[in-house]
């Protein structure tokens, strides 16, 4: 993703994107993506008489009282499907040690799902955030609408650095009315000084909005630091740098434990909110965990 490609070179990636997805879309729902999607809703239909055995609680009151006669709402499963994607932009996706950043396995994790969506016929769209919302792409179906999402998310460049889950929710709450399918793809690095997640206000409203899922992607080599002696580190995000010593036992302890309670606060967070969520590493073969974790939406 960081090279300048001409238009032919963005057009053969594209393409074999588009390739590659068609045959992994199969493979990952195995023909069973709709029951992947929980996102799908009962839609409005038709009254008509009321018969026993029929749910009181889907009476048609006003019906009934107008015409003295039980109704019952008849509703039917919505045939249509909205997916939108939360593609997290900020600069720590540039971070890779593994043969691939996390932007780059951000951007075809997405690029599978967007495709699934339009081989199924549903509509998708793609919200791209930092520290803001740095692009929206509303919900369509269409081969030429899916690629320029699939454009956008090779060549997108950024305004700023930081990130802001909780602002890029904020949006989806207010812009997109009707229930959708959301999927927050990031490393989730978004917390506080102690670890705790800075979005749970934002979660705690869109959960009941929308159906949210979250995809992590991290990198192996965050999770601990290296004995490497004295480095010199800098936040790719706000910039900060500092001197630090990898030899001290204690600053290894130090880092390590800040990222797994950083982790574990996520992880309590989801399980809160019931948010399906699955984490995935640069070094990890992503259709497998892709796959586990839609063969598990399907059983609940």
């Amino acid at each position: 993703m960081g090279e300048t490609r001409t238009p032919a070179d963005l057009l053969k990636k594209v393409r074999k994107i588009e390739i590659r997805t068609k045959a992994l879309s199969h493979q990952i729902f195995a023909g069973e993506y709709h029951s992947a999607f929980k996102g799908r809703g009962m839609a409005f239909s038709e009254v008509r008489e009321y018969q026993y055995g029929d749910d009181v609680r889907n009476m048609d009151w006003n019906v009934t009282a107008r015409l003295r006669t039980p109704y019952v709402k008849v509703f039917e499963e919505e045939r249509e499907l909205t997916v939108v994607l939360l593609i997290d932009v900020s600069r720590s996706g540039l971070f890779g040690t593994r043969g691939m950043t996390k932007r780059e396995m951000i951007a075809e994790i997405a690029a599978v799902l967007s495709f699934s969506a339009i081989i199924n016929n549903d509509k998708v769209g793609a919200l791209f955030f930092s520290d803001r919302v740095e692009e929206f792409i509303p919900p369509k179906k269409g081969r030429s609408h899916l690629l320029h999402i699939i454009r956008e998310i090779i060549e997108f460049r950024p305004s700023s650095d930081g990130t802001d889950i909780g602002e890029a929710l904020r949006f989806l709450t207010n812009a997109i009315k009707k229930r959708c399918t959301a999927f927050v793809l990031s490393d989730m690095l978004d917390v506080d000084g102690e670890g705790n997640p800075r979005y749970e206000d934002a979660v705690k409203v869109a959960v009941g909005r929308h159906d949210i899922s979250v995809i992590k992607v991290f990198d192996p080599r965050e999770k601990d630091l290296p004995d490497v002696g004295l480095v010199h580190v800098k936040d790719s995000e706000t910039g900060r740098s500092a001197w630090i010593d990898t030899s001290l036992r204690k600053t290894r302890a130090a880092y390590g434990q800040w990222y797994s309670d950083a982790s574990a606060q996520s992880a309590r967070l989801f399980n809160k909110y019931r948010i399906d969520n699955v984490s995935i590493a640069t070094d990890q073969d992503y259709v497998k965990g892709l796959k586990a974790f839609f063969d598990g939406r399907q059983r609940i």
